[in-house]
């Protein structure tokens, strides 16, 4: 994928994403991948080939850009009170979600594409866990880095749905985030016995 950032557009830009996102959706429903071209999707979307070519690159980075758009989540994640019960709820929530064919397509997708594609899948998973983090800083919990969920959570996730020998169990995904919360938990102790 290239390394140029897509933006949000507006106007008549804003248009055609839509159409073509939606056209992408609707023949991927209707024809599957093996059938999908770049010619189908403009004639759906009512654009020339060369608009998709221009803006994408090439049907695998229509693709990784069609899954991101759906990977975005509606709203914020669940507010339970605590750090943990909002990451387990997260956690759970995002396995679930990933562990279906339509997630799993969606990370195929996002890793078919290569780099850029990884990088925004990243920074969608990444703001949800800061938020959850932020509301626990705010009730002055001990939270784990961003980057220890994601390494110690959402990494093991990918793996095992993606080439493990198996896809992860819940409870394993809840031992998970508990790992995370200790962990975070023993960081806060040393900090404060320092």
């Amino acid at each position: 994928m290239s390394t140029r950032s897509i933006p949000r557009p507006g106007g008549r830009s804003a248009r055609v994403q839509t159409a073509v996102h939606q056209a992408t959706l609707e023949l991927l429903q209707s024809h599957g991948r093996a059938e999908l071209t770049v010619p189908l999707i403009a004639a759906r979307a009512g654009v020339t080939p060369s608009t998709i070519y221009r803006r994408w690159g090439d049907l695998a980075e229509l693709l990784a850009d069609v899954s991101l758009e759906r990977m975005r989540p509606d709203g914020e994640p669940a507010a339970t009170g605590s750090v943990a019960g909002d990451l387990h709820a997260w956690a759970e929530q995002y396995h679930e979600e990933m562990s279906t064919e339509v997630g799993l397509a969606m990370l195929g997708d996002v890793l078919g594409a290569g780099g850029f594609g990884n990088c925004r899948c990243a920074e969608i998973i990444a703001s949800q866990i800061a938020l959850i983090t932020q509301r626990g800083i705010e009730r002055g919990e001990a939270v784990p880095e961003v980057d220890a969920v994601i390494d110690g959570v959402v990494a093991p996730i990918i793996y095992r749905l993606l080439i493990g020998p198996a896809p992860a169990t819940p409870a394993l995904v809840r031992q998970w985030v508990d790992e995370c919360i200790a962990r975070a938990g023993a960081r806060r102790r040393n900090a404060i016995a320092a």
